[in-house]
């Protein structure tokens, strides 16, 4: 058998198992598992991790399946093996997107796939941990795109491992916690609170790591002393079209992307992602969410310009009207 017709059998066998499990998906859940698991005895966390690394690729929703893990074998146990079967999974997912795959991938994911190899050619690794940390794709499908990428294998496997591991810490609580309040256990109100807690954590993180990709903010000298240089920032002016040429004028460098087009507009800030951008608008409002927005899409030197154009008309700096 030549290696093309092995490549079409295993990539027919992957595509009816997904099929498959999104016919059955819904009869998947804590109890099933449960049931097929009590009489695998020692072997229960090897084939609770060879499941999970089956539905991750296959789409099964991982939630259910890392509620299960926390709920079968407690917050410390489970966490290892939903984390271990989660990234088994996803390196799974990930060498059949590359290595078999790629074509149909590439249809279902097209316009993940072209942000994605974009950020993975600017940053690398840290763009794959900023995309397990901060959830702007389905995870099961995120784990097909990666695929299509440059990244190197361990690279991505490091990433997603320490970067998947809040959110599983959370989320197995939270399914331990279910079982013991199920169970009647003492000291539900402190797991409660406790899982509230993580889940919370998590839900904050994303905020987090933008704002930690997010440069400091610029002053108004300093960004006229930096459109001085050799090599100037990108300045990118968040107004809209009317205030652009409006009272209060704009510096002769910006680019005028209004906030509410920049999501369709990427293409006109570049290729190159590493490139400074300042941000202004009218006083610093609207900047912040442009801000948030470009280190959401993997650009990584953002600055807001601080007061924006009033700032800089206090200063009586050049501009435009």
């Amino acid at each position: 058998m030549n290696q093309a017709v092995l490549r079409g059998l295993l990539a027919l066998t992957v595509f009816a198992g997904i099929a498959l499990a999104l016919v059955y998906r819904e009869q998947i859940d804590i109890a099933t598992l449960q049931q097929g698991l009590a009489h695998a005895g020692a072997a229960a966390p090897l084939l609770f991790m060879l499941i999970y690394a089956l539905g991750t690729v296959l789409f099964l929703p991982g939630s259910v399946l890392t509620l299960a893990g926390g709920a079968l074998f407690g917050p410390v146990w489970g966490t290892l093996y939903n984390l271990t079967g989660a990234t088994l999974g996803a390196t799974l997912a990930f060498l059949l997107a590359r290595y078999l795959a790629a074509d149909w991938v590439e249809r279902k994911t097209a316009g993940m796939a072209r942000r994605l190899k974009a950020g993975v050619e600017q940053e690398g690794w840290r763009f794959v941990a900023f995309v397990r940390l901060v959830p702007l794709f389905p995870f099961n499908l995120l784990n097909y795109a990666l695929g299509l990428t440059r990244i190197r294998l361990g690279h991505y496997i490091i990433a997603s491992w320490l970067c998947m591991l809040p959110g599983a810490i959370a989320y197995t609580y939270l399914g331990y916690a279910g079982r013991e309040a199920l169970a009647g256990g003492e000291g539900l109100i402190q797991k409660a609170l406790l899982a509230l807690a993580l889940l919370a954590a998590v839900a904050f993180l994303p905020r987090l790591i933008e704002r930690l990709r997010q440069g400091p903010m610029l002053d108004v000298e300093a960004l006229r002393a930096a459109l001085q240089d050799d090599a100037p920032p990108l300045l990118l002016d968040v107004r809209d079209a009317v205030e652009f040429v409006g009272e209060q004028g704009h510096i002769a460098a910006a680019l005028n992307i209004p906030l509410a087009d920049l999501g369709r507009r990427f293409i006109e800030l570049g290729e190159d992602r590493q490139r400074p951008i300042a941000i202004v608008c009218r006083t610093d409002v609207r900047s912040r969410k442009a801000a948030a927005l470009l280190a959401q899409h993997g650009f990584a030197q953002v600055q807001v310009v601080r007061g924006g154009m009033t700032a800089w008309n206090q200063w009586n700096f050049p501009r435009q009207g």
